[in-house]
């Protein structure tokens, strides 16, 4: 059997954390290895704890979520997913926490299956976005203009997380070909598969899901996705999505 997934709970009211522990311990494969109430013990409990995923409220003392967001991807020893859980449905703290580096935002209204399912998804390298955001993710960065060409992170490419900063709030990532060219046509240089592996990825399927979908290995589908980012420039899954739309692949 595969080790339990590792998480660490940040939220300053204990009722919620405790709540939180016990639904995500009901799962069986999931362990919450420690609790935070503020983004200073955030912090500390990502780079002493060393879990896989962290749930990370916005609103707290001392620091908020979303810097404590930023401070964790920024070390580079720490190699924890943070997805963002709150009771505020907020632009700027949607926005915000994408660009400090979460790889989730979830809202605290969502069902117990649903929070299960966003760290089982975050653990496995997805971006995960709840149904109520997606439409607005998309609709902010498909109008914005590209920016220079920047070339992908290497982390990226390879793990699926984001590095800091990575999804400026403002405009979307690049979407260069080979040669450093911006791509008009939808697809670039993807291959067929990959194109079909984006296709999913736009709407909003875990490596899981596509490897069901298209009778292949998980392992197969990690490939194919960090090959997509690579070749679109694209930081992460969400900018991947925001490609897929506005070429209408999806």
């Amino acid at each position: 059997m595969s080790a339990p997934i590792r998480v660490v709970l940040v939220d300053d009211h204990a009722v919620m954390r405790a709540g939180f522990r016990m639904i995500l311990e009901s799962a069986g494969d999931i362990t919450v290895v420690g609790e935070a109430s503020t983004g200073v013990e955030a912090v500390a409990a990502a780079s002493d704890l060393r879990p896989d995923v962290i749930c990370m409220d916005v609103q707290m003392p001392d620091m908020d979520g979303v810097e404590a967001t930023r401070r964790i991807a920024a070390d580079s020893s720490v190699d924890a997913a943070v997805v963002v859980v709150t009771t505020f449905d907020r632009d700027d703290y949607l926005f915000d926490a994408l660009a400090a580096g979460a790889t989730g935002f979830l809202l605290k209204n969502a069902g117990p299956e649903e929070l299960i399912s966003a760290v089982r998804v975050a653990a496995a390298g997805d971006a995960l976005l709840a149904p109520e955001v997606t439409r607005r993710v998309i609709a902010r960065f498909a109008r914005a203009p590209a920016p220079d060409v920047q070339p992908p992170s290497d982390r990226e490419s390879t793990t699926g997380r984001r590095d800091a900063g990575a999804f400026p709030t403002s405009r979307p990532p690049a979407v260069p070909s080979r040669e450093g060219r911006g791509i008009d046509a939808p697809g670039g240089d993807l291959t067929e598969r990959e194109a079909e592996v984006l296709r999913l990825v736009a709407q909003a399927m875990s490596n899981a899901e596509i490897a069901q979908r298209l009778y292949i290995g998980e392992a197969t589908v990690k490939t194919h996705v960090s090959n997509v980012l690579q070749k679109l420039g694209a930081r992460d899954r969400v900018a991947a999505v925001v490609y897929a739309h506005r070429h209408g692949l999806v």
